[in-house]
C-alpha cells in the first residue's frame, strides 16, 4: 500500500471565526476529555480524522485520507491512491495535499488535468472533516503567499508540451546525446494521451508475425489513406506505416511492450497493439505507455516544468531559437535552445475554436482533457507557421454524454454491439469513426447501447474501469438487461440470437460485418454489460503543416529552420477521419522523428 504524507511547517497564525465543535469519529486520538475543556476556545476537536471517496477507480478503490486537526490548523493530511493512474492522480494529489494545508481548506482550485482526482480528494478530505464536526464549506481558504521566480535557461532541445508525442521526442533526442527541456501547461504529464483507451496500429511487427497475423506497410497505408478519405498526405501517411514496427521495438526497448494485437474499425487485419497486466488482462494504452514515458523521461533526467502555458516561439533571423511560455502564478519562463519541438496537442477543448472551424459540432460534449485547448496556433501563425484541414475534426460514436469520458472503439473489434433505443443493431460495428457516428445520429433520439458480456469483462481492466466508474451496468440475464434499456425482451434476444448466428457463420448478413477473427464472444450468454453513449468531438485532424522529418512549414511552402511539430497539433496524417489506433502511432513515429530531427538540427 502506497502511504503519503505532507504535514504543516509551523503553526499558522489564523483569524479565522471558530467552526462548529463535535465529537469525533473512533479514528480520532484525541480524549474526550481534553476536546471538552477546549471546545470554547478552539477551532478543531484535536485527533486524527478518516475519510474516502470515488476517486479515477471510482468506489471500487476509493481515496482514502488520514486528516490530522490541531486546536487551530489542518496540520497533515495522509493518503493512499492506489486506484488513481501514477501519472495524473498519483502526480496530483500531493501537490493538492500541499494545497490544502497552505490553503487551510479544501475550497481551492483542483489541478488540472486530474478532475476525477481532485473531486475525490476533496471529497474524502471533507468527509474526514465532517466526521470531526466541522463544516468543510465554513473554512475560507487563506491567501498562499506566491513563491513565483522567472525562469531563464538554455538548453538544446526545448519542448513544448509533455504528451506522448512531446515525452516521446523527449527521450528521443536525449538517446541522441542532447540536453532537452519539456514545458507542461498541466501540472501533470500526458494531455490527451492518458485518455488512449485502445492501442496503437503497426504493420509488420513482431508480435504480428508471432501470432501468424498477416499484415503489410501496403495495407496500412491504404486503410488509413481510405478512412481518411483521401485526404491525408500521402507521404506522411507512408512514413506512418513504414515506421510503425520500429517504433513498437523502441516500445519494448524503454519497457512499454504492446503485445496484445486486436483489431479497431477501418482496418483490414488485427493491427492494434494493446499493453496487458501479468494476467494477461488487456489495459488502458493511453495510461501505461505515458507512466513508461514518464519513468524514462525521469531517469534520463530530463528536466520538466509544470505550469508553463507556452504563448511564443522564439524567432532570430527567420530561425526558432526558444520557446517563451507565462507559468501559472504570473511568471515568465524563457528557455533558448539550437531546437524547437511543438507537441501541445489538438483544441477538442476550446468550444470557440470548434464553432469557428465546424459550425455544426457547436455543443457537443469533448472527450479531451481540459488544457486541450489550441494555444499553439498563435504562436505557430505568429511564427509563420501553414496550416491544414483545420475544419477535419472527428466525432467519436462511443462517448459517455454525462462528461465526456470515451468507451473505447476496442470493445467493438472484440465483439461488442451496438443497439438502438428498440433494442436492434441498426449498423456494421467495424465501419470508420465518421460513419458509425452519423448511423448513431439518424437513430432515434441520437443515442446507443454498446453491450458487451461477462468474458469480455473478464479479460480486460479497461472494461473493469467502466463498471466501477458507473459507465456500464451490469444484468445478469437478457431480462435484466430488457429492463435496464426499457427495451421489449423478445426484440432484445432476437438482436442477440442474430449476432450469435453471425458469428457462429462467420458473416454479418443484416449489415455486412466482415472481420470476426477477432471477436472473443457471440454475447449468447450473460451476465451482460451496458453503456448508453452517443458521439462525441474525439481529435482534430487537422493542424501545423509537417513534412516526413517533422519540419514546420511556413505559409510560402518553405521548412521554418529550427522548427519541428509531432502528434495531434499537427495535420495532414489523417485526413478527414482518423482510424482508431492511428493516434498513438502518430505521436509514437512522429515523436521519435521530430526528437531526431531536433536533435541532429542541433548539432
Amino acid at each position: 500500500m502506497k502511504l503519503s504524507k505532507i504535514a504543516l511547517a509551523g503553526l499558522l497564525a489564523l483569524s479565522l471565526g471558530a467552526c462548529a465543535g463535535g465529537s469525533s469519529t473512533a479514528a480520532s486520538s484525541a480524549p474526550q476529555s481534553s476536546a471538552a475543556s477546549s471546545a470554547a476556545s478552539t477551532r478543531f476537536t484535536p485527533g486524527t480524522y478518516e475519510g474516502s471517496a470515488a476517486g479515477f477507480s471510482g468506489e471500487a478503490t476509493p481515496i482514502t485520507v488520514k486528516v490530522t486537526l490541531g486546536e487551530e490548523t489542518i496540520d497533515s493530511i495522509e493518503y493512499t491512491d492506489e486506484g488513481e493512474t501514477p501519472t495524473v492522480g498519483g502526480m496530483a494529489i500531493p501537490k493538492l495535499v500541499e494545497n490544502v494545508i497552505a490553503a487551510q481548506s479544501t475550497q481551492i482550485d483542483g489541478v488540472s488535468g486530474a478532475t476525477m482526482s481532485s473531486n475525490g480528494f476533496f471529497a474524502a478530505v471533507n468527509s474526514a472533516l465532517e466526521s470531526a464536526g466541522v463544516d468543510p464549506a465554513s473554512l475560507e481558504p487563506l491567501e498562499i503567499a506566491s513563491s513565483a521566480t522567472d525562469i531563464e535557461e538554455t538548453t538544446d532541445v526545448v519542448i513544448a508540451g509533455a504528451g506522448g508525442a512531446g515525452m516521446t521526442a523527449a527521450i528521443t533526442a536525449v538517446q541522441a546525446g542532447k540536453k532537452v527541456i519539456l514545458l507542461e501547461k498541466a501540472a501533470v504529464v500526458g494531455g490527451n494521451s492518458s485518455r488512449a483507451t485502445g492501442g496503437m496500429n503497426a504493420a509488420e511487427t513482431h508480435y504480428q508475425k508471432e501470432q501468424n497475423i498477416e499484415d503489410s506497410v501496403a495495407l496500412y497505408v491504404s486503410d488509413t489513406m481510405k478512412g481518411g478519405h483521401d485526404l491525408n498526405d500521402p507521404d506522411l501517411v507512408q512514413t506512418l506505416a513504414e515506421n510503425s514496427a520500429e517504433a513498437i521495438d523502441w516500445l519494448d526497448s524503454i519497457g512499454a511492450p504492446l503485445s496484445n494485437v486486436g483489431q479497431a474499425g477501418g482496418a483490414s487485419t488485427k493491427r492494434q497493439h494493446r499493453p496487458v497486466n501479468d494476467e494477461g488482462k488487456i489495459l488502458s494504452v493511453g495510461t501505461f505507455l505515458v507512466e513508461h514515458l514518464y519513468e524514462n523521461v525521469q531517469k534520463l533526467g530530463i528536466e520538466v516544468i509544470f505550469g508553463a502555458q507556452v504563448d511564443e516561439i522564439l524567432m532570430e533571423d527567420g530561425k526558432a531559437t526558444g520557446l517563451h511560455a507565462t507559468g501559472s502564478e504570473g511568471e515568465d519562463i524563457t528557455i533558448h535552445a539550437s531546437s524547437v519541438i511543438v507537441t501541445t496537442g489538438g483544441f477538442g477543448s476550446n468550444p470557440d475554436l470548434i464553432v469557428k472551424y465546424r459550425p455544426d459540432l457547436e455543443g457537443y460534449v469533448s472527450t479531451n482533457a481540459p488544457t486541450i485547448t489550441g494555444d499553439a496556433i498563435a504562436f505557430l501563425e505568429a511564427a509563420g507557421a501553414d496550416f491544414v484541414d483545420l475544419d477535419q475534426i472527428q466525432i467519436h460514436p462511443t462517448v459517455v454524454q454525462s462528461d465526456g469520458h470515451l468507451i473505447s472503439e476496442s470493445l467493438r473489434g472484440d465483439g461488442a454491439i451496438l443497439l438502438n433505443v428498440n433494442g436492434e443493431r441498426f449498423t456494421n460495428e467495424l465501419l470508420t469513426r465518421d460513419v458509425v457516428s452519423a448511423n448513431i445520429i439518424k437513430e432515434p433520439e441520437s443515442f446507443a447501447w454498446l453491450l458487451i458480456n461477462q468474458t469480455m469483462y473478464d479479460e480486460s481492466t479497461v472494461i473493469a474501469g467502466y463498471v466501477s466508474q458507473g459507465y456500464m451496468v451490469k444484468c445478469d440475464t437478457v431480462a435484466d438487461l430488457a429492463k435496464e434499456i426499457n427495451v421489449d425482451e423478445e426484440t432484445l434476444q432476437a438482436s442477440i440470437d442474430k449476432w450469435a448466428a453471425a458469428c457462429a457463420a462467420q458473416k454479418d448478413e443484416e449489415f455486412g460485418r466482415e472481420a470476426f477473427d477477432a471477436i472473443k464472444t457471440d454475447l449468447a450468454e450473460g451476465p451482460y454489460y451496458v453503456a448508453k453513449i452517443a458521439p462525441g468531438i474525439h481529435h482534430c485532424m487537422g493542424g501545423v503543416h509537417i513534412n516526413t522529418n517533422a519540419e514546420v512549414i511556413d505559409t510560402e511552402g518553405n521548412v521554418i529552420p529550427g522548427l519541428f511539430a509531432a502528434g495531434e497539433v499537427t495535420g495532414g496524417v489523417h485526413g478527414g477521419n482518423r482510424l482508431g489506433g492511428n493516434a498513438v502511432a502518430d505521436f509514437t513515429v512522429f515523436g521519435r522523428i521530430a526528437g531526431t530531427s531536433a536533435a541532429a538540427y542541433a548539432e
